[in-house]
């Protein structure tokens, strides 16, 4: 069985090799080879990438150049007439409130009762109204020697877009004296002759950008009303329209145009009214850097049609770090005169019979800097010019008591202007401020004397917190008198006179002060206006209360 079965299989795989064989025979193309069947798929190969890893920069290690504008706190050192007022009682507070509103009241030795208030409403960013009230008035042993002064004013704002605000104000203020300085001082005079009493209405409309308009503009428009009038029916209306534009060129120029029309229309009763009407044009090209700032331009004015050009040339030049500056200018402008200017510069006056505008042109040189942390010093000197410069004199022509002043004008007058600053500052612990001007008065054409201005005047302030809660302040005044025109019409000089106030504050609780005002320490009764003795000595004391604290 076993040899069956091997002659089987051998019998097969000799069948297998012969079907082989035949079928390579049947291949007639000589050639040979193996055919292989499989499925293929083609990939790529992965490329190289660029990696885009950011390098940090190097450190910038250059110190920037940044340019501050900040105000000059020195004093302003250009001329203008003293103004100082015999029956001001100047009572205020020794430190500054960080309050946001406050009631202040008091009492003095002369029946004087004191009020004034001040509050804030608003958020701060958007819109905010900051309203003020004040009343002070004074009877003193001499007949008709009395006043009294009231201030209310509201002041707000409004933001509205991204880059407009509005500006608004109203006020009303009174003031009422007497004519008290008749001579001889036994005269019986009626009431209604010696009262004088003033009324203002003003009010304020303006807005200007936030900030610079994508062409590099900068304005701000403004509109003001004065609605003036007494107690003897004469009334008087001023507007004014000021409209500054300024361009920026790049980073140090600048191109500006401001318009100014400054309208009057004063009313006397029973009489023709008076229109003074002065407008302005001052355009000018402005240069600032660090250290260098120079302003050139002109400014045509028109003075009731008649035509004046004025210069306007500034140049400050000083250090990197504003330590010290040299200032010189020669520049020129209109200084509106009205019955509310006049009665602020005397009330005891007649009414005016015309009103002329003063031209004011000024030669100017100084310097200003400081020396250390503390100390600040500034100096100037100035040649000035002006034509119709009201004074006044004393009427002695009516009834011969001299108790009204009478308004004149001087054509032409030259002043020399000497002024200098000195001030030392630690914080808000301590501030001594002293300012000296000297005016020398020539070159008269139409008058004899600069009756009633101030040829030479001092002031010194000076500010302490003595402990954390105590607060000391003090006053100077001094001055060489004015010149006057006695009866027989011949010159002559009032007496100096040195003024001396202080005043002290101490804090009680968080929201109540204590406060007292002393006023002319020497009891001196000088007179700024001839035959007008201020108040001796005299104090008012009263509480300071605060309320809706920011802290």
């Amino acid at each position: 069985m076993k040899q069956t079965s091997l002659i089987k299989l051998y019998l097969f795989l000799a069948g297998l090799m012969l079907v082989n064989g035949l079928a390579a025979q049947k291949d007639s193309s000589g050639k040979g080879g193996v055919t292989i069947v499989s499925s293929f798929k083609p990939v790529l190969r992965e490329s190289a990438k660029i990696n885009f890893n950011a390098t940090p920069p190097a450190p910038d290690t250059t110190k920037p150049r940044l340019s501050y504008a900040i105000p000059n706190q020195n004093l302003v050192l250009g001329y203008q007439p003293g103004s100082l007022k015999p029956l001001a009682l100047s009572v205020d507070s020794a430190v500054k409130f960080d309050n946001s509103s406050y009631i202040k009241a008091g009492f003095g030795s002369l029946r004087t009762p004191f009020i004034q208030a001040g509050i804030t409403l608003g958020d701060g960013e958007t819109a905010g109204l900051n309203i003020y009230a004040r009343h002070l008035s004074s009877q003193s042993k001499r007949d008709y020697q009395d006043f009294s002064n009231t201030r209310i004013r509201l002041a707000g704002y409004l933001k509205t877009g991204n880059n407009l605000q509005w500006d608004a104000a109203l006020g009303m203020y009174r003031d009422k004296t007497y004519k008290y300085g008749y001579q001889p001082e036994t005269l019986v005079l009626p009431v209604d002759s010696l009262k004088q009493s003033f009324q203002t209405i003003s009010g304020r409309l303006a807005f200007h950008n936030i900030n610079k308009t994508e062409f590099g503009l900068t304005y701000n428009p403004e509109l003001k009303i004065d609605v003036f009038s007494d107690n003897h029916k004469n009334s008087e209306s001023n507007t004014v329209l000021n409209a500054p534009l300024q361009k920026t060129i790049g980073q140090h120029f600048s191109v500006d145009l401001g318009i100014t029309f400054d309208l009057t229309r004063f009313s006397p009763e029973n009489k023709t009214a008076i229109n003074n009407t002065l407008y302005y044009i001052s355009p000018s090209v402005s240069y600032k850097s660090s250290s260098l700032r120079i302003q050139a331009g002109i400014r045509p004015s028109w003075d009731n049609g008649t035509f004046k050009m004025f210069p306007n040339l500034l140049a400050d030049i000083g250090t990197e770090d504003k330590r010290f500056t040299f200032q010189a200018g020669w520049s020129g402008y209109l200084r509106k005169t009205s019955y509310q200017y006049l009665a602020g510069e005397n009330p005891w006056l007649w009414l005016p019979d015309q009103l002329r505008n003063t031209w004011i042109e000024e030669r100017f040189a100084g310097f200003k800097g400081t020396v250390g942390d503390h100390f600040s010093y500034a100096a100037k000197v100035g040649f000035n010019r002006l034509n119709n410069q009201p004074l006044f004199i004393n009427d002695t022509t009516a009834a011969g008591d001299g108790k009204s002043f009478k308004v004149v004008y001087e054509d032409k007058m030259n002043v020399l202007n000497l002024g200098g600053e000195l001030g030392y500052t630690i914080g808000e612990k301590f501030s001594l401020i002293t300012g000296l001007q000297f005016n020398q008065f020539t070159g008269f054409t139409s008058q004899a004397k600069a009756w009633g201005m101030i040829p030479l005047e001092l002031k010194a302030a000076m500010r302490l917190q003595v402990i954390r809660d105590l607060w000391l302040k003090t006053d100077l005044f001094a001055w060489r008198g004015a010149q006057y025109l006695q009866k027989n019409n011949t010159p002559e000089r009032l007496k100096g006179a040195v003024d001396l106030n202080a005043g002290l504050e101490f804090r009680i609780t968080q929201n109540l002060n204590l406060w007292a005002q002393f006023n002319n320490l020497f009891n001196r009764e000088y007179q700024r206006w001839n035959q007008y003795p201020v108040y001796g000595f005299n104090f008012v004391g009263g509480i300071v209360f605060s309320f809706d604290q920011k802290n």
